[in-house]
């Protein structure tokens, strides 16, 4: 891809004392029972290939223990690869010396945790200026940029406080506001929201995704929770034990899932929720039918199917075309026959 700002190669992480003298088994098909039980190591990764576009929302999503927060800390090199490979604007990760890295990490790369990370002995206006203070920026500047976003996430008022004096929704806005800070090209969400209730969370999915419509960074945003993937992710890619399952847009995994274990993942989601009317679109609209935009989702588009004539409805596609979706079509991909 032309539009890739992070490409994984064929990407490969084996734990345990001896992980490059068992490389080759795995390559030749070694399973990762029979991987443990042999020979006491660990797949992590095997041969996990992702293009992760610029300035998009990449979601990696799978259960616990599939290496989805073991590929995301190999982009930054907090984890080495046993094989592989990771380029950053072509550049390869894997290839750096330490001052390259610590380069890729202050400027390039920001990071948000599950477990917020915050440093409990500072304040929120010096947390937030933190990675600021790491990359030599004068005082006066990290003051006004640490205020900045502070604002935009909602805490102003609790410049002075300490983390302990926060909630969990509070500290993880104060853990966005220290990576936006930075200025990084992209910014590596490791279920970053996955701590919170589930309205805060909401809550600050949709602060993230107001965030992104106005600075679109490049964003890969780890998540066990189909919900939030489908909600938050430009791309979706769902990993198994290691290895990447399926692959594509959120109307790619509802509507074509690559095998059993996807069809069952999904198969309890709002689907009028999910299924946009341009997945849907083929051939061209009567003159007579009304027009929605393709990105209108089922549920907000049926209203507008009972008034049309014979039940048609237009769709304006990317391409600048008209597609037609009928009310039959609609149907059954709600009922997931499409």
């Amino acid at each position: 891809m032309s539009d890739a700002k992070v490409q994984i190669k064929n990407l490969y992480k084996i734990f345990g004392r001896h992980p490059a003298r068992v490389l080759p088994l795995v390559k030749k098909g070694l399973s990762k029972p029979d991987l443990l039980d042999q020979h006491n190591h660990v797949l992590g990764l095997q041969d996990v290939s992702l293009d992760i576009p610029e300035k998009k929302i990449q979601v990696v999503m799978g259960l616990s223990g599939s290496g989805k927060s073991t590929l995301i800390r190999h982009i930054n090199r907090l984890i080495e690869p046993t094989d592989g490979q990771i380029l950053i604007d072509g550049q390869d990760v894997l290839g750096m010396n330490d001052a390259d890295l610590r380069e890729v990490r202050r400027r390039k790369t920001s990071m948000v945790f599950q477990k917020f990370g915050l440093l409990p002995h500072r304040k929120v206006k010096e947390n937030v200026g933190y990675g600021l203070e790491i990359q030599g920026v004068a005082e006066g500047e990290i003051a006004t940029r640490a205020q900045h976003w502070i604002d935009r996430v909602g805490l102003t008022g609790y410049e002075d406080h300490y983390p302990g004096q926060l909630s969990g929704g509070m500290q993880q806005r104060v853990g966005l506001a220290r990576a936006l800070a930075t200025d990084s090209e992209i910014l590596l969400m490791d279920e970053a929201f996955s701590a919170l209730d589930p309205l805060i969370r909401y809550d600050m999915q949709s602060i993230l995704l107001e965030l992104q419509e106005e600075l679109h960074k490049t964003i890969i945003f780890i998540t066990h929770d189909l919900d939030e993937a489908l909600r938050l992710g430009d791309n979706i890619a769902i990993l198994r034990d290691g290895a990447m399952v399926q692959k594509g847009t959120a109307q790619d995994i509802v509507l074509k899932p690559a095998d059993d274990y996807i069809a069952d993942f999904t198969k309890d989601i709002n689907r009028g929720r999910v299924i946009r009317l341009d997945a849907l679109a083929a051939g061209t609209a009567p003159s007579d039918a009304p027009v929605l935009e393709g990105k209108a989702v089922l549920e907000d588009a049926l209203p507008a199917f009972v008034k049309a004539p014979a039940q048609v409805i237009g769709v304006k596609m990317p391409d600048g075309g008209v597609g037609q979706v009928t009310l039959a079509q609609v149907v059954e991909a709600l009922r997931g026959d499409h």
